[in-house]
């Protein structure tokens, strides 16, 4: 059975950072493995934030781009998102994915295998 449990939300001032922290039981960052971050606001669709492939290979929402970092450990399996210079917008719940069969990275919501629960991330001024 395969669980993947976020942490590391928080409620921070804007212009802080936050590690979160996306821990997969039951699934393995093996040769193929794929996964992502998405994020759901209130009143709002899901929607894509990063996802890395095995090769590395990674690809993030504009929103993201040069604030936010993902990363995988192999060796905890334990996919990671490094959020920098945080904003108001970016309060949402946060979910990690994993195991898309094909098209990896990206952030396109279908498709994928396993949810987490999510972590709640709330960034105030």
């Amino acid at each position: 059975q395969v669980q993947l449990v976020e942490s590391g939300g928080a409620s921070v001032q804007v212009g802080g950072s936050l590690r979160l922290s996306c821990a997969a039981s039951g699934y393995t960052l093996g040769p193929d493995y794929c996964m992502g971050w998405f994020r759901q606001a209130p009143g709002k669709e899901r929607e894509g934030v990063a996802s890395i492939a095995r090769n590395g290979d990674t690809t993030y929402a504009d929103s993201a781009k040069g604030r936010f970092t993902i990363s995988a450990d192999n060796t905890k399996n334990t996919l990671y998102l490094q959020m920098n210079s945080l904003k108001p917008e970016d309060t949402a719940i946060y979910y990690c994915a994993a195991d898309r069969p094909y098209g990896c990275p990206t952030l396109r919501r279908t498709e994928w295998a396993y949810w987490g629960q999510g972590t709640q991330v709330t960034v105030s001024s």
